[in-house]
């Protein structure tokens, strides 16, 4: 059983690390594409409302669909004055209260809230307002329950690995895991 669950684990600890290095390249085209607007506005005297919008719907991507991966590498904001001197048991346990309590809760209240946002939005192929802007805003809004989907992904491989820590089943190396599809 310990076995399976750290392989359950791993599997969605993959899904974030994967997403989250696909989503950091999406950065690379939002620096090229806000290079090519400088150069457009002060070379050429000319502009484009789509290379603009461009720069925000890449950045807003970047932000909810790499929520998980920044969960996953531990990377969000937190006060851990008392966190960092705990016991990795102590430890295991507030993260996992605070999955239940606080990610979970949250993540399911978005997903729960947006769907109708989402939905209205995908029926009339909702676009931008702008003259020449993107026609892809219901694209952009559908990020809102990926990124809570990806997040209660993630929160479930924490809820997972603080269960089997505070069980006394330190976490395994991913290579030594029997059970790990990628062996």
């Amino acid at each position: 059983m310990y076995l399976r669950l750290q392989a359950i684990a791993d599997t969605l600890d993959r899904l974030a690390e994967t997403t989250g290095r696909i989503i950091a390249w999406l950065t690379l085209a939002m620096v090229l594409i806000t290079v090519a607007i400088v150069i457009l506005r002060y070379l050429f005297n000319s502009g484009s409302i789509a290379l603009q919008e461009s720069v925000t719907y890449l950045h807003a991507t970047v932000f909810m669909l790499g929520a998980a991966y920044t969960l996953k590498q531990d990377a969000h904001v937190r006060v851990d004055i008392v966190y960092q001197k705990l016991t990795p048991r102590a430890r295991a346990w507030v993260d996992l209260l605070g999955t239940l309590l606080l990610l979970f809760p949250v993540c399911l209240f978005l997903l729960y809230t947006s769907l109708d946002y989402v939905s209205s939005a995908w029926a009339i192929h909702e676009g931008s307002r702008e003259a020449g802007g993107l026609d892809g805003v219901y694209l952009l809004k559908t990020t809102i329950p990926m990124m809570a989907v990806l997040l209660l992904l993630q929160g479930c491989s924490m809820l997972l690995r603080n269960l089997l820590l505070i069980a006394g089943h330190p976490p395994l190396p991913v290579q030594d895991n029997p059970m790990d599809p990628e062996r």
